[in-house]
């Protein structure tokens, strides 16, 4: 099965793994980029693909697991250990990061393949929902003054006779407002302007404000 579209990043500093490694992916049809080294992947404008790394922990300059760290702060691709050697803490270090998964060499190729593909999987769905936050923030931010107020009070489940007598409007601007949130941030039911809400990170108001 050809997995077109989807992109590898192989680093590893052997040049032997990077040759072994190459060879499995083109005989499954895995499209790759491979590099020497954590800071020639770096120096690597990525595109925008689907993608996943193929990282060696133990490397010169760069570990698998530093790069790992220092690229926890931006949109990287799901990460796939490989280690000439069983290392229980650099396994949990890895884990507890979020790496996908942790092989060792010399690496079982239908593991490997295996865990390719569920990383293309998880790169998808973490970009499909990265769409979605975007989306929904933007709608967010067409939202008056008033109306941002109202959201995380209607959506906590407050009744809106209570929510009005607390913002300090009547019941029918209440339900105006409410009616140009739904609206505005494209809500086809009530539960799906909570289920927003709750994407967004909207938490329930302090009712004794």
């Amino acid at each position: 099965m050809s997995l077109t579209g989807e992109m590898v990043y192989l680093i590893d500093d052997d040049p032997a793994v990077r040759e072994g490694l190459s060879e499995l992916f083109a005989s499954h049809g895995i499209e790759h980029v491979a590099f020497s080294s954590a800071s020639e992947y770096l120096r690597f404008v990525r595109t925008e693909r689907c993608a996943c790394l193929v990282l060696d922990v133990q490397m010169p300059e760069i570990s698998g697991l530093d790069l790992q760290r220092q690229l926890a702060s931006e949109s990287s691709p799901p990460i796939i250990f490989i280690s000439g050697h069983s290392d229980v803490p650099s396994t949990v270090r890895a884990m507890k990061a979020g790496a996908t998964e942790f092989l060792t060499k010399p690496v079982d190729p239908q593991a490997l393949v295996a865990a390719i593909r569920a990383a293309f999987i998880k790169d998808l769905d973490q970009r499909q929902k990265a769409a979605e936050l975007f989306a929904l923030q933007r709608r967010l931010a067409l939202l008056t003054p008033r109306e941002r107020e109202v959201l995380p009070l209607v959506t906590s489940g407050m009744l809106n006779k209570q929510a009005a007598a607390l913002l300090g409007i009547t019941d029918v601007t209440l339900q105006v407002h409410r009616g140009q949130i739904m609206k505005k941030m494209e809500a086809n039911s009530f539960a799906d302007l909570v289920r927003m809400a709750g994407k967004l990170g909207i938490s329930e108001p302090n009712r004794a404000l």
